[in-house]
């Protein structure tokens, strides 16, 4: 059974490799982490476990079909933490049916079934966020199949620094930079101009060193509906 705390779309990705295409969203629900500024906590607290439903596998791609019309788009397994969840079989169901997956995850639990994803998306987390990176535990998540790149979200110098170490580590991983939101309440507008200041900032910052690695993107789904759910 997958927890799942949501399913909706399509609409589009709002970040990384991805960003601007097509997806449906499958949210699971439970987290190994508590990031200080976490922007889907009713996905990741417990006291929000009584809103998670548990689906089989043949649940979940019945409602993807349902969403996308039957016709075969890029699946999003986010969380919380979906490495946590057992999402093996319901990818096999979807590849049967024509669909790709993508999944996102900090890095912390490594899963066989990693190497049945398209795209793997790795997101260590800086020390804005008041985790600590277990280094071996990402490296094991490098298994041979799924694109896989890395996307760290940055608020001040430390997050930059860690990034920057991050890269030296993993040279051979695609590497995407976003400023981050530190609004993440529901009921209160985004900063807009905060973030194309902390954009501008972290632009700046990455020209004047002369680092040249990175990709570096905006919120996409930030701008557009700030930190409403299930867009």
């Amino acid at each position: 059974m997958i927890r799942v705390a949501e399913i909706f779309g399509p609409t589009i990705q709002g970040e990384g490799v991805l960003i601007g295409l097509p997806t449906v969203f499958v949210r699971t629900g439970g987290c190994d982490y508590r990031c200080s500024w976490c922007d889907s906590l009713h996905a990741v607290d417990s006291a929000f476990r009584h809103t998670w439903t548990p689906m089989e596998p043949e649940a979940v791609m019945a409602r993807i079909e349902d969403l996308s019309g039957g016709r075969p788009l890029t699946v999003s397994l986010s969380g919380g933490n979906p490495a946590i969840q057992p999402l093996g079989p319901l990818i096999a169901l979807g590849h049967a049916k024509g669909y790709r997956f993508a999944l996102e995850t900090q890095g912390s639990v490594a899963k066989p079934w990693f190497a049945d994803l398209d795209t793997l998306v790795l997101s260590p987390k800086p020390p804005s966020s008041g985790e600590v990176t277990d280094w071996d535990a990402f490296a094991a998540c490098l298994v041979p199949g799924p694109e896989t790149i890395m996307k760290i979200v940055i608020f001040d110098d430390a997050d930059y620094a860690y990034a920057r170490a991050a890269h030296a580590r993993f040279p051979q991983l695609p590497l995407y930079l976003q400023p981050g939101n530190p609004m993440v309440d529901e009921a209160k507008a985004v900063d807009q101009n905060g973030l194309v200041d902390r954009m501008l900032w972290l632009i700046d910052k990455t020209v004047q060193d002369g680092w040249f690695a990175p990709r570096i993107l905006p919120q996409l789904h930030v701008i557009l509906w700030g930190n409403r759910r299930g867009v």
